[in-house]
């Protein structure tokens, strides 16, 4: 049963991108019927089907499935399924399922392009189920690129706005060079284990960890995660990605995409795990995201701006998790170990909170959008009684955040503040001196974090009623509307009271995934209880209740600290400048070099081609002569040799068209004529077939050509050409002889001497064209056709307008 199951693997990976593909002809000819409803089936199935794991994933057990892709390359479709993909897998099609409901209404039939919406949901769907899976770490990479690709087209769906499609340029920017960096990261990694399977280069832990390429492979993996997970400093994309529909923002930016970079640190944290490089890389740079995010989204106005900075300050934190559980395998298998794998429990845990409560509170800000039509807060006020179950999800969804009971975001937290309180007291890694710091930021930014859960409750819904701001009558949104955010209002009070569940058969097993080494050793044990006495981090929570509604009653008094940051300094005036001061480097490059005059482009081709292989060649000993093998050259072969050199001289220098075609197929000619004498007849024949015809076509083109003027011009020497030229001619001549004399591989032309047992062809050559290389020949004959079809276009549109030129007249 369980091998029937596993085969249907692959076909639900991919069954997004076979669903995207049906979208078109769906909403074309069914358009009475919203597109969403066909495509809510597909997330729907999926986590179904995912869902079926969850009892055999919690009893330890893990699953793999292969299909053969590029086998001669060591690069297959295998996938992976354990407890972190599997807990990645339910968000991404449960969290699809709800937002694709939402979407439905949403977003209307008639006004909006929804075949294009769909097609871009499913195909990041697809990209992002594919990644969780993948086990070998190209075909991670290939759909880690399309879930940027997929991203940057549902961010730039209202492409006719300005902002989306800045916003979607530099999202597409950053995550992609980040991907690019990741990418030379993996293949350093498969350099130092000698295999692509991230499974086994977790079994390679102790051969790589003094590698000389392991610290530089650690930062490449590093940056594509951070860029990925909007973690400081390339979080600037985030908030300009909001511009997207709010059903794409509550997908890719609580749940989906900038997941994706907290999967790989989980996944590779066997691999890099217990290093100082990858505890403070990891740990320093979530909680300063942790801190920057939180402090920035008080300052916000629009609604969906504010969500995106706390998204990535609670990025941020889960990051910082992963990076204090990591000292767990510096420890080993102890109890200390124990103490410090905790946190790695907490960042799954809060995982699994931030996509139900962020997702929640996405949707409640696309409610209050699509009622009041504004995200502004100024213009927004005394909602509650008008829109009272808003207001109870806005709460829901806003105090979970902020880390209150009786929702589960605050068992998370408090686990937050256990890990930081346990990193603080490490003797390790030199936290004894700085250590303190963790602790005290993590308070710091859940202060600012519960003043902006405060702005979102109160500014919007208290105080009083503002309709000279809108425009339209306000009520409460139909009830497909609520659906969705209701459902995830539900898991953040249902994971509140019964957390078990979901730590027995999610939690649980992501976190043996992340820590293999400790769970083999029966160390991973966790009891989630709501109340543990008054504890450190029950005190530090109470504190931050106490400071943060202090500072937002005063808020209006210390606002005035955010003027005092230069803008000018800031990381979006940064990448504006920078990318404005490439495209000016890059305007002034391209008008030094592109002069319009062929000599000159001739010349950088071949002076580029004559220093960078002239340098492989010195460098790596590829100069070689060898003529003890070289037949002897015969009197008459000197002078068919002479007579090449004078034909090919004649096309330089004559000042006639007819003579130079003439001298150009005397070469061809000749060539072939050494065909004959190196005993090869059937290139011989293939040679003056193709002479004789390039030779009529010549003559035939150029009949048309108007004759050349002549002109009296001095011609000044010029010592560039002349060692160009000279360098040029050296280099193909010690390459040619380098080949001949190097045989690294023994010769395949034994393979074409049975061409006629193998094809019929008693023309060896045809036999290559043809048979041997048939696809080859066929690609070329169809470039040359679209060439030629594209020639006669141009002539037929050349003419076209000269008739009309000539009416007009």
């Amino acid at each position: 049963m369980e091998g029937v199951k596993l085969a249907w693997l692959h076909i639900m990976v991919f069954a997004p991108f076979v669903a995207a593909l049906l979208v078109p002809s769906l909403y074309k000819q069914l358009n009475r019927i919203h597109t969403g409803w066909f495509v809510l089936g597909v997330p729907v199935l999926i986590f179904l089907y995912f869902l079926t794991y969850t009892s055999a994933i919690s009893q330890g057990n893990a699953f793999i499935s292969t299909v053969a892709w590029l086998p001669s390359l060591g690069i297959d479709l295998v996938f992976y399924v354990d407890g972190l993909a599997l807990t990645f897998s339910l968000i991404v099609t449960g969290m699809g399922a709800l937002v694709t409901l939402y979407s439905i209404f949403y977003l209307s039939q008639e006004r909006e392009a929804l075949n294009s919406f769909y097609v871009y949901l499913l195909l990041f769907m697809g990209a992002m189920l594919g990644l969780v899976f993948s086990d070998n770490i190209f075909v991670l990479y290939v759909f880690w690129e399309l879930t940027s690709i997929a991203s940057f087209l549902l961010i730039a769906y209202w492409f006719e706005r300005e902002k989306s499609r800045y916003g979607a340029l530099k999202s597409l920017l950053i995550t992609i060079l980040g991907g690019l960096a990741m990418l030379a990261g993996l293949i350093m990694m498969a350099m130092m284990t000698g295999t692509y399977s991230i499974r086994e280069m977790l079994a390679s832990i102790d051969s790589v960890t003094n590698h000389y390429l392991f610290i530089p492979a650690m930062v490449l993996v590093l940056i594509g995660a951070f860029t990925k997970s909007a973690q400081f400093p390339f979080s600037i994309w985030l908030p300009d990605a909001m511009e997207a529909p709010t059903p794409i923002s509550a997908y890719l930016h609580s749940a989906t995409m900038v997941k994706a970079g907290i999967y790989l640190v989980a996944r590779l944290t066997p691999v890099f795990g217990g290093t100082a490089e990858w505890f403070w890389i990891i740990s320093a740079t979530g909680l300063v995201t942790l801190l920057y995010g939180s402090f920035n989204a008080v300052r916000q106005v629009d609604l969906k701006a504010l969500l995106a900075y706390s998204t990535v300050s609670q990025l941020g934190l889960i990051m910082s998790l992963l990076g204090m559980g990591s000292a767990a395998i510096y420890y080993g298998t102890g109890n200390e170990a124990a103490v410090y794998a905790l946190a790695c429990f907490a960042a799954i845990f809060h995982m699994v909170n931030h996509a139900a409560f962020k997702g929640c509170l996405f949707m409640v800000v696309g409610i209050i959008d699509h009622e009041t039509g504004t995200r502004d807060i100024r213009r927004l006020g005394g909602l509650m009684q008008i829109m009272p179950i808003t207001f109870t999800l806005m709460c829901i969804g806003s105090f979970a955040m902020a880390g209150l009971p009786p929702f589960s975001g605050f068992l998370s937290k408090e686990m937050f503040f256990t890990g930081v309180l346990n990193a603080m007291q490490m003797f390790s890694f030199n936290m004894e001196s700085v250590g303190v710091l963790f602790p005290l930021v993590a308070w710091l930014a859940s202060v600012f974090t519960f003043i902006y859960c405060l702005i979102l409750v109160l500014k919007i819904f208290t105080g009083p009623f503002k309709p000279e701001q809108l425009n339209r009558p306000i009520h409460e949104p139909p009830v497909g509307l609520l659906i969705a955010p209701v459902v995830l209002a539900g898991l953040v009070i249902g994971f509140f009271f019964y957390p078990d569940i979901l730590s027995q058969y999610l939690l649980q097993p992501a976190w043996a995934a992340i820590l293999p080494a400790m769970d083999q050793a029966g160390l991973l044990t966790v009891e989630i209880a709501v109340w543990h006495g008054f504890t450190r981090e029950l005190g530090m929570t109470i504190a931050m209740v106490l400071l943060g509604i202090v500072l937002y009653i005063y808020l209006p008094k210390w606002y005035r600290i955010y003027s005092f940051y230069p803008p000018a300094l800031t990381l979006n005036n940064i990448y504006d400048q920078g990318l404005q001061g490439l495209q000016r480097a890059s305007r002034w490059l391209t008008n030094a070099y592109m002069t319009g005059s062929v000599r000159d482009y001739l010349l950088y081709i071949f002076s580029f081609i004559i220093i960078i292989v002239s340098a492989s060649l010195w460098l790596f000993n590829g100069i070689s002569f060898d003529s003890s093998l070289d037949a002897s050259v015969a009197f008459y072969e000197f002078g068919l040799a002479a007579a090449m050199l004078a034909a090919a001289l004649t096309v330089l220098f004559s000042n006639s068209r007819l003579i130079s075609i003439l001298a150009t197929c005397a070469v061809g000619f000749l060539v072939a004529l050494f065909f004959v004498l190196f005993r090869a007849p059937d290139l011989a024949l293939t040679q003056l077939v193709v002479e004789t015809i390039t030779t009529v076509l010549f003559l035939l083109c150029f009949y048309h050509l108007p004759q050349l003027r002549k002109e009296l011009s001095g011609v000044r020497f010029k010592l560039t050409n002349l060692l160009v030229s000279l360098g040029a001619g050296a280099l193909v001549t010690v390459l040619a002889l380098s080949a001949h004399s190097t045989r690294l591989f023994s010769s395949i032309s034994s393979y074409y001497e049975d061409s006629f047992e193998l094809a019929g062809a008693k023309n060896i050559v045809n036999s290559i064209l043809v048979d041997f290389r048939g696809f080859d020949t066929m690609l070329e004959i169809l470039v040359l056709f679209m060439a030629g079809l594209g020639v006669f276009v141009l002539i037929k549109l050349r003419l076209s307008g000269e008739e009309e030129h000539e009416e007009i007249q």
